[in-house]
């Protein structure tokens, strides 16, 4: 039987959910015990979503692609502090306080540091 080799990028992914998974554990949780905030980043854009592993639904989401947000660029810093405040805007509607942060396999600095800190800006707590 072969074994799959994973990326660089899969690795670092699954070590931080793997981390995320560790602390529900330890406070005697079958699963998530809080939805998941987790951010994707690309080249133009970014996106972040609050998820519930339980259900496996999207609870609420938010990008710099949005209309709403009327952005000039959508991949600079400025842009994903105010999607992490859109996000942190549309769960508060849907009646979530607490989300635990999934950066994937990115580094906590720039963009994701940003979205973050709207999000604790819009009123989530982390």
């Amino acid at each position: 039987m072969a074994v799959m080799k994973l990326s660089t990028k899969d690795r670092r992914t699954y070590r931080t959910r793997n981390k995320l998974r560790q602390v529900n554990i330890q406070h005697n949780a079958v699963r998530s015990v809080r939805p998941r905030l987790s951010v994707y980043r690309s080249n133009k854009q970014i996106y972040a979503q609050v998820i519930d592993d339980v259900k496996g639904i999207t609870l609420a989401s938010a990008s710099s692609a949005d209309k709403g947000l009327k952005l000039k660029k959508g991949s600079d810093v400025e842009a994903a502090e105010k999607v992490g405040q859109l996000v942190a805007e549309r769960a508060k509607k849907a009646g979530i306080k607490e989300v635990q942060f999934d950066r994937g396999s990115y580094l906590y600095h720039g963009r994701v540091k940003a979205v973050a800190e709207g999000a604790r800006a819009g009123g989530l707590s982390f």
